[in-house]
């Protein structure tokens, strides 16, 4: 698998790859099955344009999980805990959902995000897992239960408008 690495405004900084099994059912067993090459500080592995809301998180497995429940939510894989940390915010927004790895780097990263996102008048709310991550809890528990997990730990005006529910 190949993604593209773009700042905020669509600009190429680099390139992410993943070396998938043959089965399709997770990645390769292979010493490093991810390697980035660019400049991927602040930047990250995009779905969809973020204006006034945008979901974050750390691997593009956890942000395709998120978009298969929210699927019409801007996102953002920072591909690390470490870039997680520093993703650069669009002058637009005022919403971040941050899609907290349950460890502790996922911990780090999350409050760093917050503070930054709080000093910058952004609200920040952070997402959990039930299990190690969102890829986990879809693969595990399956689409309905991370649905129904989400639904909760969202604002209420963006679960009708990201999730196709009424509040």
């Amino acid at each position: 698998m190949i993604a593209a690495i773009t700042d905020f405004d669509g600009r190429i900084t680099g390139a992410h790859r993943t070396w998938l099994d043959p089965s399709g059912r997770d990645k390769a067993a292979i010493d490093t099955p991810r390697r980035a090459m660019g400049t991927l500080l602040g930047n990250g592995v995009r779905f969809d344009v973020a204006r006034d809301v945008l979901a974050a998180g750390e691997g593009i497995e956890t942000m395709l999980s998120l978009r298969s429940a929210m699927p019409t939510m801007p996102m953002v894989a920072a591909l690390s805990a470490a870039h997680l940390a520093a993703v650069l915010f669009p002058a637009t927004l005022r919403r971040l959902y941050i899609a907290r790895d349950d460890d502790p780097a996922g911990d780090g990263a999350m409050a760093s995000l917050i503070d930054r996102a709080n000093e910058a008048g952004i609200e920040a709310i952070a997402l959990s897992p039930r299990l190690g991550d969102f890829n986990e809890d879809l693969r595990t528990l399956g689409i309905n239960a991370l649905r129904a997990a989400l639904r909760v730990q969202i604002a209420a005006e963006d679960v009708a408008r990201f999730m196709g529910w009424a509040a």
